[in-house]
């Protein structure tokens, strides 16, 4: 494994035990300046796993709690009259950082919803004629409760479709919860982290070395064969778009440099393709009766399109 991203993946585990794979997928998404929804029940550390990331490295965290009465301007800000120069100054909201938390996005209303929707795909807010850009890297990082549907707003799918990828904490083993006791008896695990592991800078060259990957044509046409499998599938009703594919391919590169390759493998597609595409998929009818769910669907995509051989 690439020895900066393990050293910053050993400073998340001092919060998180037993997450190492969604350690890996959150980083490959800021690895390929993608924005993650980690989608589970309350309680197993969505939110601690997203602090966790924020303070191990250099840059400004914000978080913002998303209820119904959040409105755009508390995200995006707003522009407010100077008194004494007589001009109109704009205030930043809480997306002008380089860490957004959205806590439990789909509590808040499809308009303040909707205003994440700039800021995730161009790295900007456009107010009152003026385009304000935004640090980079920036990362949207949101977490929402499947299970408790009363109070909430379903996030539409074009933004879903922003989400570089969506995933699942899930429950920890008897031996990883006996640690998460132990961790949490005295004090708040987050205070276990005392320094940045990796800078900005550190995190933009990483970016840069990430896009540097090789990927030969025959996997290229391997990520084209998965997606296209999506489409004219009676079992789907929305197939992964042309931004999922590109999705899957950058991920792939972000997979093979954090496993220290500067090459994809197949198996690096396989290994990120259900968080990279089963939250862009819509099961139809049909669908529905067969599979759980849009991941169970995308594993069974995986075991019949044919392995191309390197």
């Amino acid at each position: 494994m690439n020895r900066e991203i393990e050293a910053l993946i050993q400073s998340i585990e001092k919060v998180i035990v037993g997450k190492r794979n969604v350690i890996k997928l959150v980083l490959s998404a800021l690895l390929c300046e993608g924005h993650i929804l980690i989608e589970d029940v309350p309680g197993v550390g969505k939110t601690q796993l997203i602090a966790a990331l924020a303070k191990s490295l250099e840059g400004k965290f914000n978080r913002i709690q998303m209820t119904p009465d959040i409105m755009p301007s508390d995200i995006l800000g707003f522009s407010m009259l100077n008194s004494i120069t007589q001009t109109f100054e704009y205030k930043p909201g809480a997306a002008v950082c380089n860490f957004l938390l959205a806590d439990e996005i789909n509590r808040a209303s499809p308009k303040a919803q909707s205003s994440l929707l700039e800021v995730m795909e161009e790295g900007q807010i456009s107010l009152d004629g003026f385009t304000h850009k935004l640090p980079v890297p920036f990362m949207v990082m949101a977490t929402q409760n499947p299970v408790e549907t009363y109070g909430t707003y379903h996030l539409p799918e074009a933004q879903m479709d922003r989400f570089f990828m969506k995933v699942s904490m899930g429950y920890p083993n008897s031996a990883e919860e006996l640690m998460i006791l132990e961790r949490t008896q005295y004090q708040n695990p987050l205070s276990a982290i005392t320094c940045p592991a990796l800078s900005l800078t550190d995190v933009a060259r990483l970016i840069n070395e990430t896009k540097k990957v090789a990927v030969v044509d025959s996997v290229k046409q391997y990520i084209i064969s998965l997606v296209n499998a999506t489409r004219n599938n009676d079992n789907i009703s929305l197939a992964v778009s042309p931004r999922g594919s590109i999705s899957l391919y950058k991920a792939s590169k972000a997979i093979a440099y954090i496993n220290d390759r500067n090459y994809v493998t197949p198996d690096d597609v396989k290994e990120i393709a259900v968080s990279v595409m089963a939250h862009r998929i819509i099961l139809s009818s049909k669908g529905k009766t067969k599979y759980e769910s849009a991941a169970q669907l995308v594993d069974q995509i995986l075991s019949t399109v044919p392995v191309p051989m390197q």
